[in-house]
């Protein structure tokens, strides 16, 4: 059985694809591009998944938009016999300067929809790794914000905090957050 759970939020369908939302998502699929990760669709969990090589890792994203993440995770947990504590959660988060990371077990929401939901389906202690996208500076702006492309300028700083978040993957298969918490902090 895999050490952990990694989830990508975003919504599903071509046009999210690249947008500020569904960096988690886009994340997983990057990694299963570079990893030859066979993600594949699975019904009954309303999910895509895929098992690392060395099957410390169950990475997916749920097949539902992000506000509905939730009842994918509850059946993650319950199908794969994963307590709340092994699953990461990988979301765009506007109160972050743009592609600064943050990873945190438990919490509240912050007013993430998906997070929101992942809550009242699962329960709060897992934990998250938030990826900053910015703010668009007016609250009125923020679902299109979160709905957008990234632009060109900020492209390099999204790549560059992939690079980070890959840098610390060994370590969150291993269980060791506290770890890859300070390398991802103090870098």
């Amino acid at each position: 059985m895999p050490n952990i759970c990694i989830i990508g939020l975003g919504n599903p369908g071509t046009k999210y694809n690249g947008t500020r939302h569904n960096i988690g998502k886009d994340w997983v699929k990057i990694i299963a591009a570079n990893t030859n990760l066979d993600l594949q669709v699975k019904k009954k969990i309303e999910s895509t998944v895929g098992l690392s090589d060395d099957e410390k890792i169950l990475w997916g994203y749920p097949n539902q938009y992000v506000n509905e993440s939730g009842n994918s995770i509850k059946k993650i947990l319950k199908t794969k016999n994963f307590s709340l504590e092994q699953i990461i959660i990988i979301h765009d988060d506007l109160d972050l300067p743009l592609g600064s990371l943050k990873l945190k077990i438990g919490g509240g929401h912050g007013g993430h929809n998906g997070l929101k939901s992942i809550i009242s389906h699962a329960g709060k202690s897992f934990t998250r790794l938030r990826v900053g996208i910015g703010h668009p500076g007016n609250k009125v702006d923020v679902t299109n914000w979160v709905l957008g492309k990234f632009k060109p300028s900020e492209k390099d700083l999204i790549i560059e905090s992939f690079y980070k978040f890959n840098h610390v993957i060994e370590l969150l298969s291993n269980k060791d957050i506290h770890a890859a918490q300070l390398k991802l902090h103090t870098e």
